[in-house]
């Protein structure tokens, strides 16, 4: 109970986070939101169906079973997804974006979508800068 008064003063006296301010707890949901894997984890549940465990993996590849495991976890505590538990034996488990995580999502994937579709001219743009760099040494 003591969290939720400390949550609403802060509503009273702030009517937004700042994330930057380091303190502020927007900053860490931000770097859930933005992290390599938490936006792929959005992505990935994006089209609003319920998704397993072994189907995100598959979808993300290069992700351990250990980081999917923490993601979600993270985004689940943030309110983003849902995590659905069956009890069936074995255990059968499924994933789902909440509203609020419909809505980040639809932040995330808009940059993620520009990087794609730019990616070329960033790799030639990255080269470039490599180039001179060592022309530079």
């Amino acid at each position: 109970m003591e969290k939720i008064t400390q949550i609403e003063q802060l509503r009273e006296k702030y009517q937004r986070g700042n994330v930057f301010i380091d303190k502020c707890p927007s900053r860490k949901v931000l770097n859930h939101v933005t992290s390599r894997w938490g936006v792929l984890v959005l992505i990935a549940l994006a089209d609003g169906e319920r998704h397993r465990f072994g189907e995100l993996r598959k979808k993300i590849t290069g992700i351990s079973e250990k980081m999917l495991a923490q993601t979600l976890q993270t985004l689940e505590r943030d309110g983003f997804l849902t995590r659905i538990a069956y009890p069936v034996v074995p255990p059968h488990v499924e994933y789902q974006l909440t509203p609020h995580g419909h809505t980040v999502t639809q932040k995330v994937a808009v940059l993620a979508e520009w990087i794609e579709d730019n990616i070329f001219d960033i790799q030639t743009i990255q080269h470039h800068y490599d180039d001179l760099q060592t022309q530079r040494e």
